[in-house]
């Protein structure tokens, strides 16, 4: 189970490894439709006192093309040491497969990616004996698809697509079109696309907020752990609304506080006993009470 927006943004090619078709097609890149692609071994540690992962690796092999290995690498902020761990891995990859390496970087803001895509010398200003060009995707490159017919015709580039703009604005639009797709595919598809975008829109609670909606409104018949738990919180939120929405229409007051202990509450149980409460208490503070 995808339990993170890092996961999110390279675990989606190993559950959808074409997806890097249509990648390499929004990026203006000559790569040819494989003919099989294969999920490998993460684990690239020569030494037991150093243990060294890349994120997701695939292989890919086309007909009459030549074979390689595609590392893809989620990157959440700027750091000083990848550089060193990217050459590490595609000189490790290189020499273990004896394959062309690439490395696809993921990221979720421009700042990250403009950083990720500078080209790394490694060796002597006057002779680097590396040079790392990674590959990047991110909200400065990839399609914003608002369009349900755009998002149906590739579901994975789609969520890639929300899961890229998750920090921006432009994803309300994407989570939207998605949502409308999924509406006319299997469940065992859309129940994995559910829970890749919920998981990649990260820290974003606007938008996951939003997923959430989408996903209780227009796929509420399908069955997934993800989507239980999004009908669950579309029921403790209205739960909580009920009990806001009978203290005020009695004239009561509600703190902030207040407030805030009852919408952030996700006990249901909890919350339809300080519900039945909230019908005769004389003060909204009283609502917790166990008397």
């Amino acid at each position: 189970m995808v339990n993170s927006s890092h996961e999110a943004m390279h675990r989606i090619f190993q559950e959808y490894p074409g997806l890097f078709t249509g990648v390499s097609e929004v990026l203006g890149l000559p790569f040819v439709p494989p003919t099989a692609v294969t999920v490998l071994p993460t684990g690239l540690t020569e030494a037991r006192t150093v243990e060294r992962r890349v994120d997701t690796l695939l292989r890919f092999d086309s007909e009459g093309e030549e074979s390689f290995l595609l590392a893809v690498e989620a990157q959440s902020g700027k750091d000083g040491d990848k550089p060193a761990s990217w050459a590490y891995y595609l000189s490790f990859l290189y020499a273990k497969y004896r394959i062309p390496p690439l490395l696809l970087v993921v990221c979720q803001d421009r700042s990250t990616a403009e950083w990720a895509a500078r080209p790394v010398p490694i060796g002597p200003r006057q002779w680097p004996a590396l040079r790392v060009y990674p590959l990047v995707v991110g909200p400065h490159n990839m399609p914003v698809i608002t369009d349900p017919a755009d998002a149906r015709a590739d579901l994975a580039l789609a969520t890639l697509s929300a899961i890229a703009h998750a920090k921006e604005p432009a994803v309300d639009g994407i989570l939207k079109a998605l949502s409308t797709a999924l509406q006319d595919v299997p469940e065992a598809v859309a129940d994995t696309i559910i829970e890749f975008t919920a998981q990649g829109l990260g820290g974003n609670r606007r938008a996951a907020a939003l997923w959430r909606n989408l996903v209780a409104a227009d796929l509420s018949f399908y069955k997934s752990y993800l989507s239980e738990e999004i009908r669950d919180e579309g029921r403790t939120r209205g739960a909580a609304e009920d009990i806001l929405l009978v203290l005020e229409t009695r004239g009561i007051d509600v703190p902030y506080a207040i407030r805030e202990r009852i919408t952030a509450c996700d006990d249901l149980e909890l919350l339809r006993c300080w519900l039945a409460r909230a019908v005769t208490v004389p003060s909204a503070e009283e609502v917790f009470s166990e008397a």
